[in-house]
């Protein structure tokens, strides 16, 4: 069985690299079709799509397509109008030393590519990274999660329907596949998932020196100051941390609210939440499920430090945790030494803003950063700290704007896509001189005649 996993998994990577070679792909008119054939089989299989992500997640209609069908369209559109704009030669100044020669950067695809996608937003995850490829001029393999069954058949569906084989493969399977489609040499490996297979990834990587973008997590914290707008922050707060059951990498992972208005802060919270799901959560078809056993079991154990002041309900026949907020944490608490990925929402004070950053910054760097309160204390936390993106009196948007290039910094990530940056993302930014040969100046030449009225000019230049 390995063996035909292999062999199929060679056969595919050769096929496109023979597909690649023909060029066809590096046609902008051939990557825009490619996007409106893909665009239409989204809008034909949409009923079917969130179908899936309802067994899966439990996502309701609603959810699944503000977060994952829509996402996916609204880039498909930017990519479709923008295309031609963005593959076009960029000119850019060429130094006096290098007159008569002009230069330009041309953007060509990187080749054939490996995607591979988690399960907590499995469609909109793998989709939108195959929009970058296939609008750099890729050719793609990817690789859904096994976690989400439903939803990655699919988008199995939906591939063998749209696409040739030797354009763009979707493999399925477990670790096993994994580690075999991880042992292959790409052009390019873009990987969404945690910061540990990260490693794993950038590693297999680093045996063929295959450039990666890795989009990873992390504990992104949500700051809620004294002078914060309170009952605000309180609604964006709760629907932020609990889309997708929490099962989100730029959810708010942990709260840092100052004393003075913890108490007001939690109250308004049960408020939102029992707004939102009702007084009892798991009757509501908009509240999600954890993905299986396993991810449960480790979410029941971050519950048994603190104190829950709300919430704390669970059923594991049903995978479901009700929202809970945590009071009295502490940081070395084991909920505060991992990525929660669930709705469990850990509170923490502070009195001066100084506790909050240093706190922050003496951790890995986090994917995201909220934090609540005037724009001016906003402007100086930025100043003083690092995340792979940040909204200010709002969480999640970031992800939200294809304008905005998103990834992570430092343990949460490598690399930038979304709009343009995807486009960028999986392709080669190739630096062109090009010279006339009308006259060739001497002054470069040994023995290098005139050097001394060169160096004078140069020098003058840079003062």
């Amino acid at each position: 069985m390995e063996s035909t996993i292999k062999n199929h998994v060679e056969s595919v990577i050769k096929e496109q690299r023979e597909f690649f070679s023909t060029h066809q792909t590096k046609d902008v008119k051939f990557r825009i079709a490619q996007l409106k054939k893909l665009r239409n089989a989204i809008y034909k299989y949409e009923k079917k799509i969130t179908e899936a992500l309802w067994k899966d997640l439990h996502k309701s209609y609603e959810e699944a397509y503000y977060t994952e069908v829509n996402i996916v369209l609204d880039e498909l559109d930017l990519h479709i109008s923008q295309l031609e704009n963005w593959t076009e030669a960029e000119d850019v100044p060429t130094p006096l030393l290098l007159f008569p020669s002009t230069s330009k950067i041309i953007y060509e695809p990187l080749g054939v590519v490996l995607i591979y996608a988690p399960w907590n937003y499995p469609f909109q995850l793998m989709m939108n990274s195959l929009v970058g490829a296939i609008s750099a001029g890729c050719c793609s393999i990817m690789k859904p999660s096994p976690y989400a069954l439903n939803t990655a058949q699919v988008m199995e569906d939906i591939i063998h329907e749209t696409f040739e084989r030797n354009y763009i493969e979707i493999i399925q399977g477990d670790r096993k596949v994994n580690e075999i489609l991880f042992a292959q040499r790409y052009d390019f490996i873009f990987y969404t998932g945690s910061p540990a297979v990260g490693k794993v990834v950038m590693k297999a990587a680093a045996e063929y020196l295959t450039p990666v973008v890795l989009e990873l997590g992390g504990k992104s914290p949500c700051v809620v100051d004294a002078n914060a707008n309170i009952d605000v922050a309180a609604k964006r707060i709760a629907w932020g941390k609990l889309i997708n059951a929490g099962q989100t990498c730029i959810a708010p992972d942990y709260l840092f609210v100052h004393s003075s208005v913890k108490d007001r802060l939690i109250k308004k919270m049960v408020e939102q939440i029992e707004s939102m799901f009702g007084s009892d959560p798991k009757e509501s078809k908009y509240y999600g499920r954890i993905i299986n056993e396993q991810a449960f079991d480790r979410l029941r154990k971050l519950m048994l430090d603190g104190k829950i002041v709300y919430g704390g309900q669970t059923d594991r026949s049903e995978k479901y945790i009700a929202p809970t907020i945590i009071d009295e944490i502490k940081p070395g608490f084991p909920i505060m030494q991992e990525e929660i990925f669930g709705p469990l929402l850990p509170v923490m004070t502070f009195e001066q803003i100084d506790e909050v950053l240093t706190f922050v910054n003496e951790r890995e760097k986090p994917l995201a950063f909220y934090y609540f309160g005037k724009s001016k204390s906003a402007e100086d936390i930025l100043r003083r700290s690092t995340s792979g993106g940040a909204c200010i009196n709002d969480v999640l948007l970031q992800i939200a704007n294809h304008h905005l290039p998103y990834g992570g910094v430092g343990n949460s990530g490598i690399g930038k896509y979304h709009g343009k940056a995807s486009f960028l993302a999986f392709s080669n930014a190739r630096g062109v001189v090009k010279t006339s040969t009308i006259f060739d100046l001497p002054m470069r030449y040994a023995p290098y005649r005139l050097f001394k009225l060169v160096k004078s000019l140069l020098m003058h230049r840079s003062k």
